[in-house]
């Protein structure tokens, strides 16, 4: 699971915690949040193209994110909605699978899990095109979303269903 909110305990992380006691009834999960990692944006450079290994010409933490995804046969990306986007950390993790070492990563499972403050109906719409995109493009299963309006402040998530519906998606798998 990639986790995509720094604010620890969060709601993004509270549901992610709930996704992943569901799962781990039957699978092995390991949560990997952006906050603990030092990742870059890519350059556009396309080096890793030509690199030996597809290794990146930035020297940080994207490569031990690489080695999980290269462990993972499902992927479920939890984010907090900022300006109808995931977080500026997920994305510049996301943008850096831009490589041709993703054909290493044996995943075949997508999974979505946001957390917004707005109430708006259409708040998930851009991100979700783009998740429908991927799913496509790479042709992966889609397991589902879990998405939440209305949440701002810390623990918000715990006044509804999010948590369960987090749980029974993973449970789902």
């Amino acid at each position: 699971m990639l986790v995509g909110s720094v604010r620890r305990e969060g709601n993004t992380e509270l549901l992610a915690k709930a996704f992943a006691e569901g799962a781990g009834k039957r699978h092995e999960v390991e949560l990997v949040s952006v906050a603990d990692y030092s990742i870059h944006p890519c350059l556009g450079c396309n080096r890793c193209y030509s690199a030996e290994g597809n290794r990146c010409v930035q020297q940080d933490d994207m490569e031990k994110i690489y080695e999980k995804l290269k462990g993972a046969d499902t992927l479920v990306i939890a984010s907090p909605v900022y300006f109808y986007g995931v977080s500026a950390q997920l994305k510049a993790l996301i943008d850096r699978l831009h490589t041709p070492m993703r054909k290493q990563f044996p995943i075949r499972r997508l999974g979505l899990i946001l957390v917004g403050a707005a109430e708006l109906p259409d708040l998930f719409d851009p991100i979700l095109a783009q998740y429908r995109m991927v799913l496509r493009f790479f042709g992966l299963e889609d397991i589902g979303c879990v998405l939440m309006r209305g949440a701002k402040e810390k623990g918000d998530v715990l006044q509804g269903d999010g948590p369960k519906q987090a749980y029974d998606l993973g449970n789902g798998l």
